[in-house]
């Protein structure tokens, strides 16, 4: 068993555990802090005690909040956070750097907003292109034995990204979109992960709401909100989209479950070494999506789910030109 996965068992985690980025960015107006902490809490009671948060997350405010909210309850649970990837505080812009200084930095930083003195996984939030990946992942692995964090990450890479890190390094896991309709671990991710004993952390594996069947219309997505410039949420693809959803409302329906109930087990029926980490400020879809762990499926459910938002089906790629630049995962040629 990987160090990745002992530390997760050491506190008892759920098979699912809660990506906290909702709650300060990417999806418009912050969560004030007091429900913020109020959620965190109400998270941590329910039964979740795999947190991942990142530098980069609402300039930083992610990493404060998650710190108040669980300084007194830090040994009971397992913490990842990223860097590598922030907000310059004069242009506002983001701004990607593997250099190992300022890993190094960022640690730093990020161990004190989290008010603990070492991070169970920390990732690299994304490849900077002018920096060879193994002087990242060695700076990393150098934090590691240290005792500053208890495991190297990586997220966004693609599986020859992860070849050349784990002969520098040990990864413990790479954290990457997958979902019913992100399909690309697949593509060659998850087999250079289980080469190499490294779990997959799936994050948006509700789709970025999608999966979810709450958003109807995204001309009413708030100012600021990411997914107002995702391809897969235009005006011209989302109608497509919508009705590709259909069929898994239906089939969540007659098993009695949330569509993204469904989403998730699909996701867990994968293997055990893929993490799913939904995110959501909603205490009651906190409960809902936990509740997943515990929901099986059949052969014929999961070949039915397979069928259902291929690559081929979906309208619309799912980031922007710009954004993809600064990722390194796989692409479908469709």
């Amino acid at each position: 068993m990987s160090s990745f996965f002992q530390r997760l068992n050491a506190v008892n985690a759920p098979s699912i555990g809660l990506g906290c980025m909702n709650l300060s960015h990417g999806y418009g107006s912050i969560v004030p802090e007091s429900a913020a902490l109020r959620a965190l809490d109400e998270a941590f009671d329910m039964g979740y005690r795999h947190f991942d948060t990142a530098t980069l997350y609402g300039a930083t405010a992610n990493e404060q909040v998650v710190g108040r909210a669980l300084e007194s309850k830090r040994h009971q649970l397992f913490l990842a956070s990223k860097c590598g990837m922030a907000m310059d505080p004069e242009s506002g812009k983001r701004v990607i750097d593997g250099r190992p200084a300022t890993l190094r930095k960022q640690c730093e930083a990020s161990l004190a907003r989290l008010r603990t003195d070492h991070l169970d996984l920390y990732y690299l939030h994304r490849l900077d292109r002018q920096v060879p990946i193994e002087e990242s992942v060695g700076a990393l692995g150098r934090l590691m034995e240290e005792g500053k964090i208890g495991g190297v990450g990586l997220s966004e890479i693609s599986a020859t990204t992860l070849r050349r890190a784990v002969a520098e390094y040990p990864v413990a896991a790479v954290q990457s979109e997958y979902s019913l309709w992100t399909r690309n671990p697949g593509i060659a991710l998850i087999d250079a992960c289980r080469e190499a004993g490294t779990a997959l952390v799936a994050f948006s594996p509700l789709g970025r709401g999608f999966l979810t069947g709450a958003i109807k219309d995204t001309t009413r997505l708030e100012e600021g909100d990411m997914r107002r410039y995702m391809p897969r949420f235009s005006a011209d693809n989302y109608p497509h989209n919508v009705k590709l959803f259909e069929r898994l409302g239906a089939l969540a329906q007659g098993l009695s479950v949330s569509p993204g109930q469904l989403a998730l087990a699909w996701l867990r029926a994968k293997g055990d070494d893929i993490i799913p980490i939904p995110g959501t400020r909603s205490v009651d879809h906190m409960r809902e999506n936990l509740a997943a762990e515990t929901l099986s499926l059949d052969v014929t459910t999961v070949q039915q789910l397979d069928a259902m938002m291929t690559p081929d089906q979906v309208a619309g790629a799912r980031y922007s030109e710009a954004q993809q630049a600064d990722i390194d995962t796989e692409e479908f040629v469709l």
